[in-house]
């Protein structure tokens, strides 16, 4: 495995045409966005590029990214593999048969499972490294990819609220603005509206919201029946994650979602005095010290048990 340098990642990505850009399982807005931005540079400069289809993608997403897609029925041949904001081989699924040429990425808990890493674990979102590999690989940046890593940028620091965030991530911002990415329409669209159901579904999540550890640790239980309750589709569920982490006091917020097959995934954020990373690792997850996730074989009620005693362990 070769750990890469921007500059050394756009002269590898120079010598190749023909790639095929992948994003991890339940895909949220930095790794579609780190996606199709990379397909739009690569074909700016004369490669043949595509992202692979992911049907995880909600609608608020779709508009931005399909006509970088690939045709239905697409199969993975002789193409040039790449990763963007994907930590581990888990992450991907089952959609990968291949080796990973190439990954680029900002987790510090990545495997190492590519054979060339572009690696910022201190980056806020993939999207500012992807924002770099553009201009080296193509010396500009289009309003349209600017709007796509505006999106990664923004959806992966909760619109800069989230403990991720810091100068980089405002220097990235303020160059995204100044190459015209449409900032006050992202933001209405991905943080100031939501649909009547998901505004339901929060509101059955707040209402029962469990506190423990004299409330340093606020948990979520989620379950298909209150999801079914409020008429919630794949597309009410962005960044539920993010709700016990409003109660005051909290330092471990944890969101413990019923998947379809009674089983759990668990969703882990931090004020920074505890390693989230950590206690998603030991479960098979990971992500960020500030920001991770895992899944457990075990309905919500026993997940919940277990998730609670491990941060309990880990609290100061």
């Amino acid at each position: 495995m070769n750990e890469l340098s921007v500059k050394e990642t756009a002269n590898l990505l120079s010598l190749h045409n023909n790639y095929v850009i992948l994003t991890h399982k339940r895909p949220d807005g930095d790794t579609l966005g780190c996606g199709a931005a990379l397909c739009s540079a690569l074909r700016r400069a004369g490669k043949r590029a595509v992202l692979l289809r992911n049907g995880g993608a909600t609608e608020k997403f779709v508009p931005f990214i399909e006509r970088f897609y690939t045709r239905r029925g697409f199969q993975i041949s002789n193409e040039y593999i790449i990763t963007v904001d994907v930590a581990s081989l888990t992450m991907l699924g089952d959609r990968l048969q291949f080796d990973v040429d190439l990954a680029i990425d900002h987790h510090g808990s990545n495997t190492r499972f590519a054979n060339n890493l572009l690696l910022d674990a201190d980056a806020s979102a993939c999207g500012q490294i992807i924002l770099k590999v553009i201009k080296e690989l193509c010396g500009s940046v289009t309003k349209e990819e600017a709007d796509l890593l505006y999106i990664a940028l923004s959806t992966d620091t909760g619109c800069f609220q989230y403990g991720n965030t810091n100068a980089d991530s405002f220097r990235a911002a303020a160059e995204l603005c100044d190459l015209n990415a449409d900032v006050a329409a992202l933001n209405h669209l991905f943080f100031r509206t939501f649909s009547k159901k998901r505004i339901a579904l929060e509101g059955a999540v707040m209402s029962s919201l469990r506190s423990y550890s004299d409330g340093k640790i606020t948990m979520a239980v989620i379950t298909r029946s209150m999801i079914s309750e409020a008429g919630a589709g794949d597309d009410d569920m962005d960044d539920l994650a993010a709700l016990p982490g409003r109660v005051a006091g909290t330092l471990v917020s944890v969101t413990v979602r019923e998947n379809d097959r009674g089983y759990s995934k668990l969703s882990l954020r931090s004020t920074g005095e505890v390693n989230v990373s950590d206690i998603c690792s030991k479960f098979g997850g990971g992500g960020h010290a500030m920001a991770a996730g895992c899944e457990i074989e075990l309905v919500p009620e026993e997940a919940a048990e277990v998730i609670r005693a491990a941060i309990e362990e880990a609290l100061p």
